[in-house]
């Protein structure tokens, strides 16, 4: 019987295999380049009013002076933060705590009730993004000549354009960059150590690292940071339910699409009121199309509604085509009344009154704080000793920590034991905003208390009688 050979397989080369085309050498699509068309209305002037409103607080507070020195200044070297009256210290954390939970529940709520208002109108990836487009758009012009622009072979109106923007760019983001090491070292010893070449290493580190960091998250990589980077984007659907607000298409009102006449009945025409026009894609900072339904990627900022509303005003037809709305008004044609009625379930007044009571703690913690701060420290060299005089004493050193912004007296005394006395007697003086070690000896005559250890108090109060502080402490009686 003869051999039967199978025909030859035709092996086709991976480099033939044309781009774009699927193929199993084909492991991601190549990113496209999404240009925003620029739009006017309701959302997109809120969103400017947000970005004039964080950068005025992030670029301005450095500058603000409170008394002698920074309104806001996280001084790391010293372990101090300067919050304009507050003076706060490492063991001050539990305020940090504090906001930290506040801003998360903070972020439940709104999410709860409105989906992703933070990623679309606060969050600095959109804030600065924003900046960024809207300084290429007055360089290379709108949406239009920006796409024929990049189509372009290269030329010297080509290089200039590109060269300039990109100078805007690392101008402003080194600007932020410089913004918030100023934060950390006063931002006007900042600018004289850079006029005369005197920055740290670690100050030029991170002025260059957060500024390259803001150029190329807001010039290049923009929606992809929050489309793939950014975690927010993937577990916001836990947050959702089918009573929160998120941008919707209206499709039994917009379905079927297809152009009509100005004034005309589409529906008539067998038409919805949506006209295929395609602004609302267009517009989109992530260069989703709403009306194929929810997605992940949509950081709703309303700027397809606003394009679907102007587009809705020169067709002649009601707006609320692409809007805020609920799943479940979409699916029952609830009225407004309706839809606001259901924001305040359960969920929302869960998160709404645990968040007031966190924020009334906090604020109340902050009133009754105490500007003082006491830390015992035991000398360990010498637990006991006989001093003279036939005394029993034992040393500690305390770390009085002044919190107020002025000069300040202590008084130190101690108790919980009998003939317990402390040396030296003089009042300690700490200048404002400053601690300082004090050696302290407890004294009291030998045996007239049992071997073993005590417990005592140092009791720390201010010469005006405004904080008092009392910190316990071993006093060891050996046998």
């Amino acid at each position: 019987m003869p051999d039967i050979k199978p025909p030859p397989r035709k092996v086709i080369p991976i480099t033939a295999v044309p781009a774009g085309e699927e193929a199993g050498s084909a492991l991601y699509a190549a990113h496209k380049k999404i240009y925003p068309r620029t739009v006017s209305g309701l959302f997109a002037r809120w969103r400017w009013a947000m970005v004039f409103l964080t950068q005025l607080v992030f670029y301005g507070l450095p500058w603000l002076e409170w008394g002698q020195r920074q309104s806001v200044l996280f001084d790391l070297a010293a372990r101090r933060f300067y919050i304009f009256g507050l003076v706060l210290y490492p063991q001050d954390l539990i305020y940090l705590t504090g906001l930290l939970v506040v801003s998360a529940l903070s972020l439940f709520l709104f999410t709860a009730v409105a989906g992703r208002l933070w990623c679309g109108f606060a969050c600095p990836q959109t804030v600065y993004t924003e900046i960024f487009m809207w300084v290429e758009q007055k360089i290379e012009g709108n949406r239009i000549a920006r796409m024929r622009l990049d189509g372009e072979a290269l030329s010297a109106k080509k290089l200039a354009k590109k060269w300039f923007k990109h100078f805007v760019w690392l101008s402003i983001a080194l600007w932020t960059g410089f913004t918030f090491v100023g934060y950390f070292t006063p931002i006007r010893e900042l600018g004289m150590e850079f006029l005369h070449a005197g920055m740290s290493s670690w100050e030029v580190f991170w002025v260059i690292f957060y500024g390259l960091a803001t150029y190329g998250n807001a010039g290049f990589m923009r929606e992809q940071v929050c489309k793939y980077m950014c975690p927010y984007a993937r577990f916001q659907g836990a947050m959702f339910d089918r009573d929160t607000l998120i941008v919707s298409y209206d499709t039994a009102r917009g379905e079927p699409r297809g152009l009509h006449a100005k004034g005309s009945d589409p529906r008539a025409q067998g038409l919805g009121d949506c006209i295929d026009c395609e602004l609302c894609v267009q517009v989109c900072p992530t260069g989703i199309d709403i009306r194929n339904g929810q997605q992940y990627e949509c950081i709703g900022c309303g700027l397809c509604i606003d394009a679907c509303d102007t587009v809705m005003d020169r067709m002649a037809t009601p707006r609320g085509l692409v809007r805020y709305a609920t799943q479940n008004s979409m699916a029952a044609r609830w009225t407004p009344k309706q839809v606001l009625r259901r924001v305040l379930r359960p969920r929302v007044l869960l998160y709404g009154g645990v968040l007031t009571l966190l924020c009334v703690g906090l604020l109340a913690s902050l009133v009754v704080r105490t500007p003082l701060k006491v830390d015992v420290v035991r000398d360990r060299a010498s637990l006991a000793r006989i001093a003279e005089g036939g005394q029993l004493e034992n040393v500690y050193r305390l770390q009085i920590m002044n919190a107020t912004e002025r000069t300040q007296r202590y008084s130190l005394a101690a108790s919980g034991l009998p003939g317990l006395v402390v040396l030296p007697a003089e009042p300690v003086e700490v200048e404002p905003a400053q601690s300082r070690w004090v050696v302290v000896r407890l004294q009291l005559p030998y045996g007239s208390v049992a071997a073993g250890s005590h417990t005592v108090h140092f009791d720390v109060r201010s010469a005006d009688g405004g904080s008092q502080v009392s910190e316990k402490a071993a006093f060891l009686v050996p046998r």
